[in-house]
């Protein structure tokens, strides 16, 4: 009799463990689907840039919604075009995806790529990065012959004029008289006081301003 028995047993355990591995199967493959909707919402959010080269734009709904609510960007010809510094910023924060043809970049592909262009853009990044998220707008000032424009906290370009003109080096960089002097006049000719970002080896900011009289 016992020897009867004991196969019945065994069958009955090869079917538990089969029961057991469907369930498996079945909570693995739904939590793969929703992971998928998961990220769907996720990229319906996200804006949608392209790298040209040398510019980055987005003609879409999003990238206008931003730019009125945060300024990142800058309007025109129907389309945001953005910064080196700004795109990186958004795509670190996964708001903005930014595609080169057929080619979709992550944050680390993209600075690599815009090395070829601004070999510096480290630097600024980790300035623009830094003063965002103390919660300035910044924006370029090629204009003026500067780096950046900072605004004050509350202030909006097109709004209000910018307090700051932004310089960013690193701490390792020789900066001599003659290049400070230059800096100073530049903002003592647009009326803005002038900011120095230091960047140090581990990529934190320290601050030094300037500020002009007027006579």
């Amino acid at each position: 009799m016992p020897k009867t028995k004991k196969p019945k047993e065994k069958k009955r355990k090869k079917k538990i463990t089969k029961t057991v591995k469907k369930d498996k199967v079945k909570r693995i493959v739904k939590k793969t689907k929703e992971n998928k909707k998961q990220g769907k919402k996720e990229d319906k959010g996200k804006i949608k840039a392209i790298f040209t080269g040398e510019t980055i734009y987005s003609n879409k709904k999003e990238a206008f919604s931003l730019y009125e609510k945060s300024r990142f960007g800058e309007k025109k010809e129907g389309k945001i075009f953005y910064s080196f510094p700004e795109a990186l910023y958004l795509l670190e924060k996964k708001k903005i995806e930014i595609t080169e043809g057929k080619k979709k970049f992550t944050f680390d592909k993209f600075i690599e790529e815009l090395k070829e262009y601004d070999r510096k853009i480290q630097t600024r990044y980790a300035v623009f990065k830094d003063m965002r998220q103390r919660g300035y707008i910044v924006k370029t000032a090629l204009k003026f012959g500067a780096e950046f424009r900072v605004y004050d906290k509350g202030k909006k370009p097109g709004q209000e004029h910018a307090r700051w003109i932004l310089y960013p080096v690193r701490e390792s960089d020789i900066l001599t008289w003659h290049e400070f002097a230059a800096k100073n006049r530049v903002a003592h000719s647009t009326r803005k006081n002038l900011l120095i970002g230091i960047v140090d080896e581990e990529n934190d900011v320290t601050y030094y301003e300037i500020s002009w009289i007027k006579p």
